[in-house]
């Protein structure tokens, strides 16, 4: 649908309009905090870029980091705090699925293997990139846990690797013999995971693709090179092995009845919002907290009220917004247990805690330019509660 093109792919744009590896950690049993008891573990954090971002294995990522846009690499900066921190690299704007294996790949240091039965149904290769001599981690397993963050679609990502570990796939399964089956779709190993966290994630998926944009002044330079960005893709592959496929309020939906959270992990999720109310009751971009390239969708956003083209129903709860996921979707998970965060409250697992919603725009979270705080304040603060559990 033309007229509904997300510009999603405003992460890349702003890098390529804006510019005009992982380096050895302590261990666990070294760490000072650990040693004195302010921490209960120090388990390694692997982030997860956005759709179109970037990570660890990307040439960009040296000179110019997702994570810590505005004031440099957050890795480096959370490693000299005592985190083991690392920033992977998945497909910009490949599936969920296909995402969560070269994850799975990186981390275990192993060939890409994207499963018999999907690949064979999605039309392309089963195997990729190759990980062996050059894998993200020191090691993953039940002793070495790890926590995921997951930023935008990087949520879904981690959400459906947690599922994954723990309960494997029938499809995959049923399709492939034993000796040849990934461990990843084998399952099992959920208590691999300690934790899962989703940053402005649109867990049930984003109003941007179902809401025409009918404003007839013409597009910046920035906004027609993110449309060129998130363009039709040529391939050969399924139209639905994509990332704007799953992020569909219907697609997320049928996602979200299926994918389990783990009983053994705890589960975290930061929604984002930039938007305040406006006279006529719609929402408008804060324009002192929201980057341009996201307040034309904001304002689509805020202000779409009843049935979409494709048969949507979008009430006013969905209009608040961070100039690409409404915050009512990036809350947590439908079908999914919930809880708003509270300190105060003994922390279990299996639970989706709702943190506070952040003030900010989609890329707050990831470093943006508009923040006026360093976000690296914000990490070592949740970083640390996480190491407390």
């Amino acid at each position: 649908m033309k007229q509904t093109k997300l510009i999603f792919s405003a992460v890349l744009a702003a890098a390529i309009l804006l510019l005009a590896g992982c380096s050895s950690t302590k261990s666990n049993k070294e760490d000072p905090k650990l040693i004195s008891g302010e921490w209960n573990t120090n388990y390694t954090f692997v982030f997860v870029h956005g759709l179109s971002g970037w990570g660890h294995y990307d040439f960009q990522n040296k000179i110019f980091p997702y994570w810590g846009l505005k004031n440099g690499s957050l890795m480096k900066q959370l490693r000299k705090e005592g985190f083991n921190t690392y920033d992977a690299s998945v497909a910009p704007q490949g599936s969920a699925w296909d995402r969560v294996c070269e994850l799975y790949a990186q981390l275990t240091g192993t060939v890409t293997d994207y499963g018999k039965e999907h690949s064979e149904r999605c039309g392309h290769d089963r195997y990729g990139r190759d990980f062996s001599k050059d894998p993200l981690i020191p090691v993953w397993d039940s002793e070495n846990k790890i926590n995921l963050l997951g930023h935008s679609f990087g949520g879904v990502t981690v959400r459906l690797l947690a599922h994954l570990m723990a309960y494997g796939s029938e499809a995959e399964i049923n399709a492939t013999s034993p000796e040849d089956l990934s461990p990843l779709f084998a399952g099992g190993h959920g208590d691999w995971i300690y934790s899962v966290t989703a940053l402005s994630a649109p867990h049930n998926g984003t109003s941007a693709y179902h809401i025409p944009d009918e404003n007839p002044e013409p597009k910046t330079k920035m906004q027609e090179q993110m449309d060129k960005t998130n363009a039709p893709k040529k391939d050969g592959r399924a139209d639905y092995d994509y990332a704007d496929y799953d992020m569909h309020i219907q697609n997320a939906a049928v996602i979200n009845q299926w994918l389990k959270t783990l009983d053994t992990a705890y589960y975290f999720s930061f929604p984002c919002s930039a938007t305040e109310l406006a006279e006529d009751g719609s929402q408008k971009p804060s324009v002192e907290i929201m980057e341009e390239i996201f307040q034309r969708s904001a304002s689509r956003m805020g202000s779409f009220e009843g049935i979409t083209p494709d048969g949507i129903y979008l009430g006013k709860e969905w209009q608040e917004n961070d100039g690409l996921v409404n915050t009512i979707a990036a809350l947590a998970p439908d079908y999914a247990p919930r809880e708003n965060y509270s300190d105060a409250a003994e922390l279990k697992k299996g639970i989706w805690y709702v943190m506070p919603t952040y003030r900010g725009d989609h890329m707050a979270l990831q470093g943006g330019f508009t923040i006026k705080n360093n976000i690296t304040d914000f990490y070592i603060d949740y970083l640390t509660l996480i190491n407390q559990l």
